[in-house]
């Protein structure tokens, strides 16, 4: 069983490969597409948002932001497609509040072009790919969301030892995927971990059953 974590990170992506649930490999590539043809992956497991809707907010993250409780800030909300098609950060606060009633934050219009690389890529045939959170992962493997952050030592330490705990340990030596920062591979590994479960048909939903968009797409995060 062969599946991929995939999370972004300011040069691209980076992702973690798990053969059987052991750490086989890490990668990065600029565009998402790159890094997902790589192998013949069994699941993909992205922690970017996908399955846009058309108005409105998902309840994905309002689910995950229950679970996370204490640590739910890092849940942002996703508006819809067509706010994050807009080429301004100006134009896209002005169909935001047309379509949710709220405007949009200048961190989640950063965010556009990785979110619509994602979603563009989201059902086509023969790849397997699947939303999560990292630190709904994080959270699912100790029965608990980390206590402290992920940019904090201790934040690290506690990441590393839950993926340890899984059977995930994340060598020293990753190769070129180590400029990509020591969070994000972190990430990308809590995704895999997920991306595994949802191969071996162990993975569940927020929310469950998973919401579907206009486009008949589910739209969730997976753990």
């Amino acid at each position: 069983m062969r599946v991929l974590g995939v999370d972004a990170w300011v040069k691209g992506w980076v992702g973690v490969e798990l053969v059987d649930g052991a750490f086989a490999g890490a990668h990065t590539a600029e565009q998402l597409a790159d890094l997902v043809s790589l192998e013949d992956f069994d699941a993909v497991a992205v922690d970017i948002p996908m399955g846009l809707l058309d108005e409105g907010f998902r309840a994905a993250e309002s689910a995950a932001r229950r679970v996370l409780g204490p640590r739910s800030s890092s849940v942002f909300s996703t508006p819809p497609r067509a706010v994050l098609e807009q080429h301004t950060h100006a134009a896209a606060n002005a169909v935001s509040k047309q379509l949710t009633g709220q405007g949009l934050g200048a961190q989640s219009y950063a965010l556009r072009t990785r979110i619509l690389e994602a979603d563009n890529l989201y059902g086509v045939a023969g790849l397997p790919l699947h939303e999560v959170h990292p630190e709904v992962s994080f959270a699912m493997m100790g029965d608990h969301p980390p206590a402290a952050s992920k940019k904090t030592w201790r934040g690290v330490h506690e990441r590393m030892t839950r993926l340890l705990a899984v059977g995930i340990d994340v060598p020293g030596d990753i190769g070129d995927a180590a400029k990509a920062g020591a969070d994000d591979v972190l990430d990308a590994a809590a995704a895999a971990w997920s991306a595994n479960r949802i191969a071996t048909g162990r993975a569940q939903s927020l929310p469950d059953p998973p919401q579907v968009n206009g486009r008949g797409q589910p739209s969730a995060i997976w753990y």
